[in-house]
C-alpha cells in the first residue's frame, strides 16, 4: 500500500513537472509570438510615418516653390520700379548739371 502511495506521488510529481514544462513552453511561444507581432506593428507604424512625412514634405516643398516664385516676381517688379525711378533721376541730374555749367 505504501508503495502504491509512493508510486502515485511520483506519478503526480512527474505529471506536474510535465505540465510545468508545457506551460513554460507555451509561455515562451506566446512571448515570442507577441514579440514578433509587436515588431511587425512597429515596422508598419514606421513605414506609415515615413510615408506621411514624405507626403507632407512634398506638400511643403510645393508651397515653398510657390512662395519663392511669388517673392521673386515681387522683387523683380520692385527692381524694375527702382530702375525706372533711378533712370528718371539720372536724367534729371544730368540735365541739372548741364544747366549749371552751361
Amino acid at each position: 500500500m505504501a508503495s502504491e502511495a509512493v508510486k502515485k506521488i511520483l506519478e503526480a510529481e512527474a505529471l506536474s513537472d510535465k505540465k510545468n514544462a508545457e506551460a513554460r513552453r507555451q509561455r515562451e511561444d506566446i512571448i515570442s509570438s507577441a514579440s514578433g507581432s509587436s515588431s511587425l506593428a512597429i515596422q508598419k507604424k514606421i513605414s506609415e510615418a515615413t510615408s506621411e512625412a514624405s507626403k507632407l514634405r512634398q506638400t511643403y516643398d510645393s508651397k515653398l516653390e510657390s512662395y519663392r516664385q511669388k517673392a521673386e516676381s515681387d522683387c523683380d517688379k520692385k527692381i524694375s520700379e527702382i530702375k525706372k525711378l533711378a533712370g528718371a533721376n539720372t536724367d534729371k541730374a544730368v540735365d541739372e548739371i548741364i544747366n549749371r555749367f552751361f
